[in-house]
């Protein structure tokens, strides 16, 4: 029993570059046996293949023995003129060796034109369509592949490098893009120490998801970190990333929230922006709490010529400070998938009995669903004592007292 030859894909366009009469009513008679026969568009030369050239063509069948062009010559041309298109080769008997050469430099298939039959010629073109598709996405993948590792570096090169004495506070900062793939997102971080002895820490999120948040986020952190290290603070900073996110946003409902904490050289006291963010929490003196339930104000690009109320708060000899994005307190636990929230964190952190982002982290694997960042200070060894449910952290000065 003669086997089924496969069959050709319906409809399929076939280009045919053939000098030789007799050779190109053969291959228009072998493929008319096929249950659904091509349509076949004749060229003698390769000039005029290249006119009748069309985008619907799936494959070129073409003779490496033409008036204009010849061997491999004539196959690059046809490359050059079709790239995403599947090229068969067509040889004479004694050009064997010239077919090989010819898959060798892209082709997809070759057959010797003496050899040929119905069967053979059909599982060729379908064989020759099938390969280049397969090398068109496997070109496609490594392009990817590509991109995405320049991505990373990209992105890599645009996370902070924290600018601390090590020797002053213990410092650490996680980064969770919720965006796959990707290591930047819109939330943003970024902790600096000022010529005077100052650490100043930031903690921001811009609404969204996705590269241009990112950016922006990443512009924000970059322009803050400038004009600190240039010796502006408060609502001087502040209404310069304003301005700044409203220059550089795709829309005007884009807004960010921050918070920023400035802690004074001697390392007890620290005034804190809290720009409609999430209040941070502070361990002092084995306590655990929330600064204050009450934000300095709007976050940025809401409402222009906006003062923002600054927070002063002591810390003490041995305190941890955490600040944090809301991805970390959304996070979704429990049988009810309940968000987490900021009491939920305190919760969890003082079932640790001290502040690790690695183990919260940890405990809330496959529970955290948005960005998440989060930025942990520390002077000396701190420890939670026995007190349960969350506090406001007592010891906050009035508004605008004690340091400058």
């Amino acid at each position: 029993m003669t086997p089924v030859p496969p069959d050709l894909p319906d409809p399929l366009t076939l280009l045919l570059i053939e000098d030789d009469a007799g050779d190109a009513f053969l291959v228009e008679e072998l493929l008319a046996d096929a249950d659904r026969p091509p349509k076949i568009t004749w060229a003698r030369t390769l000039a005029e293949g290249r006119e009748r050239l069309t985008d619907d063509v799936q494959c070129v069948v073409v003779d490496l023995s033409l008036p204009d062009a010849t061997g491999l010559e004539a196959l690059e041309q046809v490359i050059a003129m079709a790239p995403n298109t599947a090229v068969l080769v067509l040889t004479g008997l004694g050009d064997t060796h010239a077919g090989i050469e010819a898959v060798a430099a892209g082709a997809q298939d070759f057959l010797v034109k003496q050899d040929v039959d119905a069967r053979l010629l059909i599982r060729a073109i379908r064989y020759a369509i099938e390969r280049k598709r397969a090398d068109l996405a496997m070109r496609e993948l490594l392009q990817e592949r590509i991109v995405s590792k320049e991505n990373s570096r990209l992105e890599r090169g645009l996370l902070p490098v924290p600018l601390l004495d090590p020797t002053l506070l213990q410092h650490q900062a996680r980064y969770l893009p919720g965006r796959t793939g990707g290591l930047l997102a819109g939330d943003f971080w970024d902790t600096v120490q000022t010529p005077d002895g100052a650490v100043h820490v930031l903690i921001g999120d811009v609404c969204g998801h996705g590269p241009d948040e990112a950016a922006l986020g990443t512009a924000l952190r970059i322009a803050w970190r400038t004009l600190v290290l240039a010796g502006q603070t408060g609502n001087d900073v502040l209404r310069t990333l304003d301005t700044l996110l409203r220059h550089e946003r795709k829309s005007p409902e884009i807004f960010t929230t921050m918070c920023s904490a400035a802690i004074s050289p001697d390392l007890t006291t620290a005034r804190l922006h809290v720009i409609g963010h999430p209040p941070p929490l502070l361990l002092r003196d084995g306590v655990l709490g929330v600064v204050t339930e009450t934000p300095s104000g709007p976050p940025l690009g809401i409402f222009p010529d906006i003062e923002w109320t600054p927070i002063d708060v002591t810390l003490g000899e041995r305190w941890s400070l955490l600040l944090y994005t809301d991805g970390l307190i959304e996070a979704t636990v429990g049988e009810n998938r309940d968000l987490l929230g900021t009491e939920g964190l305190a919760n969890l952190i003082r079932a640790q009995e001290g502040i690790d982002l690695d183990r919260i982290i940890a405990s809330l694997d496959g529970a955290m669903h948005d960005d998440v960042a989060a930025v942990l200070v520390s002077r000396g060894r701190t420890g939670i004592a026995g007190v349960t449910g969350i506090t406001e952290v007592t010891g906050i000065m009035g508004a605008g007292e004690g340091r400058a």
